[in-house]
């Protein structure tokens, strides 16, 4: 490797990660799946030279084993199980399943396969690579680390003066962060923010389950798109107009009350609202944001609350699609005393310079032998491989809105 390591445990993941692994663990261990990689940046280009080195950083990744010292931690999450830590003992990444080489529209093709047991936590460390892998590439790396430390003191100042108001949020970049050096450095300046004075703003955690655990603050996450588009359009039996329905109660199945916010976008939150009833509405602690107009997103959540019959200030509301401080404290103040409002800001915290951060997901593409798809409430944000099942889906989901009451 021409770098250092750039994951060094496997707690160097997303919270939602564990909470998703030990459902799939229960409920779908055998689903076979296919993640892509994709680079939405109009102007990036990997070179082999990258390419190289994100192969053999991933290669490094996959040398990783979980310490006891690391499962004790996972142990102390009331909602992770014994069954699920004594699995996670015995769990290796393997870099056989990855197929990592030059080429494609931006010269870096990235694809997993295997059991989503097994894919679903390769996600974030290779994204978290392939981000670090290319701003070390570039000839002001240093001044970019710089720069990203001096915004953070910047941030911190104005949140420590009170300038925004953020009643609850979390750190939520890792994906895309600049590099593990900037992401830790912001954990440690928010989590020590103390004038209690004229702070109106409390840093609750972060989503990196290893930066929670090194600096003592609350790892965050629930669920992701993959787990409502693999339960819901990997079964071949259930119609995919109805995958938030499957996966929803899968997840009550799994969790009870327990760490409970549904993400509402996979298939439009339109669709997702025909099955959040009032029973699961009522089991959830609160919904996600991930897409479309957070306000118009916000009064929908709420309306819906109240035709359920339940009191909308006891749910929480956490927003978490391109923030920054400015446009959280605009929510913040738009639901006051309508919600419970929290905030998962990501590149904002983690890769905010003077340079374009990299748009770079990985999503999965295939399930059980067929395509999967998410149609969220912003267009251009889904990902499929296959134009035909979207059409499909789309029309699905259509037919339902319009026949299902």
């Amino acid at each position: 490797m021409k770098f250092k390591q750039i994951v060094n445990s496997l707690l160097e993941t997303d919270l939602y990660k564990f909470s998703m692994g030990q459902a799939i663990f229960h409920q779908a261990s055998e689903y076979e799946t296919t993640w892509t990689f994709k680079c939405r940046n109009e102007n990036v280009r990997f070179t082999p030279e990258m390419v190289e080195e994100i192969r053999e950083q991933v290669k490094a990744f996959c040398s990783l084993r979980f310490t006891e010292e690391e499962l004790s931690y996972l142990s102390g999450i009331k909602w992770l199980k014994k069954s699920y830590i004594n699995h996670l003992r015995l769990w290796r990444p393997n870099f056989a399943d990855f197929r990592i080489e030059a080429g494609g529209e931006k010269g870096l093709v990235i694809e997993a396969e295997g059991t989503l047991l097994d894919t679903s936590m390769y996600e974030i460390p290779t994204l978290a690579i392939v981000n670090e892998v290319y701003y070390r590439f570039r000839d002001d790396y240093d001044k970019l680390v710089a720069d990203a430390k001096r915004r953070t003191e910047a941030k911190a100042e104005m949140l420590q003066m009170g300038q925004y108001w953020l009643p609850v949020f979390s750190e939520f970049g890792l994906r895309r962060r600049l590099c593990a050096e900037v992401q830790e450095y912001a954990i440690k300046r928010f989590s020590s923010l103390d004038n209690f004075d004229v702070l109106r703003s409390t840093f609750v955690g972060t989503s990196n389950v290893y930066l929670a655990k090194k600096y003592g603050v609350k790892p965050v996450g629930t669920m992701a798109h993959e787990w409502i588009m693999c339960m819901g359009q990997g079964n071949h039996l259930y119609n995919p107009a109805y995958s938030n329905k499957v996966a929803l109660e899968a997840w009550v199945k799994e969790y009870g009350v327990d760490n409970g916010i549904a993400l509402t976008d996979t298939i439009t939150t339109d669709c997702f609202l025909r099955d959040f009833d009032k029973t699961l509405a009522t089991l959830f602690s609160g919904v996600r944001h991930d897409s479309g107009d957070p306000f118009v997103w916000g009064d929908k959540m709420i309306d819906h609350y109240t035709r359920l019959g339940i009191d909308q200030r006891t749910k929480t509301l956490l927003f978490s699609d391109s923030l920054n401080f400015e446009k959280a404290d605009k929510i913040a103040h738009y639901f006051e005393g309508k919600a419970r409002v929290a905030f998962g800001i990501g590149t904002y915290i983690s890769n905010d310079t003077y340079v374009e951060p990299l748009n770079i997901v990985m999503k999965v593409t295939r399930c059980n032998g067929q395509h999967v798809a998410k149609i969220s409430d912003t267009p251009g944000k889904g990902m499929c491989k296959s134009q035909e099942y979207v059409d499909y889906l789309q029309r699905a989901i259509d037919y339902r809105l319009v026949n299902d009451d």
